[in-house]
């Protein structure tokens, strides 16, 4: 009798598992699969955001050969991998200085590692609209200490800038993420393995060589390429701080594709701009599956 009531209890919890993996299956399809094929349909058809009774008109590939020789386009995917270049390089940098030192005794450890997740939980808009006060050439809090100091404020809003501008803003909102994730990693670096290397006469430095950056290579292949993706598609960070200028220097392929579909009123270019933009990040993983060390976490 127990052993049936076992092999029902065990059937029902099967039953309610494959309920749950369906559920979540068909939530992914909904809100990932269908809005993600629907995007990319909609880059074959002239579709008028401006006019939404008109019929969309089927283009075929029209709007990705257009896009492809259109200026624009290139400046926003330049634009987008050098924002995505420098913001990766930048916080990564910073995240294994801080991580290595939070990894080390340092007073007030504890409290510098809850400061640091602070910019996580921050909403992106209550950033920008700070720093627009902050940077202000004019009565920014920045500028002003400058100018008591002797020197010169700082343009933030010139094309020279503005890119220097939103790398900076987004290494602040960002760079917690790689810290922590960084630190997790070393904190499961085996104690011994340093004792041994000291035996041996090695120094810090190639104790970071040969200890720290090997273990550290899985993760720090996970959050390249996860920071890469993000920044590339971000949009809300150069939308609310620069809008993607002045004069486009700061316009990546999201906010291109914003201004094409409800600026200039055709959703088929915008989505055409979004489509290629999904290619070409489909293919950078593809590739960085093959090279980057992503099998442990």
């Amino acid at each position: 009798m127990a052993a049936a009531e076992t092999k029902l209890s065990k059937n029902w919890a099967d039953r309610l598992m494959m309920i749950m993996i369906a559920g979540s299956a068909l939530i992914t399809v909904a809100l990932i699969v269908v809005p993600l094929i629907s995007g990319i349909s909609l880059s074959f058809f002239k579709i008028s955001s401006y006019n939404v009774a008109a019929t969309p008109e089927f283009v075929g590939l029209k709007n990705i050969v257009k896009s492809l020789k259109s200026d624009a386009f290139w400046n926003a995917f330049g634009n987008g991998v050098t924002f995505t270049a420098l913001s990766v390089f930048v916080q990564l940098f910073l995240a294994l200085l801080i991580a290595l030192v939070l990894n080390g005794k340092v007073p007030l450890r504890g409290a510098i590692r809850t400061a640091i997740i602070i910019p996580m939980l921050v909403p992106t808009v209550v950033v920008t609209t700070l720093d627009r006060y902050i940077t202000n050439e004019t009565f920014g809090i920045i500028s002003l200490t400058m100018q008591k100091l002797g020197f010169e404020p700082i343009a933030w809003g010139t094309p020279e800038m503005a890119m220097i501008h939103v790398v900076m803003l987004g290494a602040w909102l960002w760079m917690p993420f790689m810290v922590l994730s960084v630190l997790a990693e070393l904190q499961s670096v085996r104690g011994v393995l340093y004792e041994a290397a000291r035996v041996d006469g090695a120094n810090r430095f190639q104790q970071f060589m040969h200890i720290t950056l090997p273990h550290l290579a899985s993760v720090l292949g996970v959050i390249i390429l996860l920071r890469s993706i993000w920044c590339f598609n971000n949009f809300e960070l150069i939308f609310l701080s620069t809008g993607g200028g002045p004069l486009g220097m700061t316009e990546t392929l999201p906010i291109l594709a914003y201004r094409q579909s409800f600026t200039l009123f055709d959703v088929g270019m915008g989505a055409a701009t979004s489509t290629l933009s999904f290619v070409f990040l489909l293919v950078v993983v593809v590739i960085a599956s093959r090279f980057l060390k992503l099998g442990r976490v």
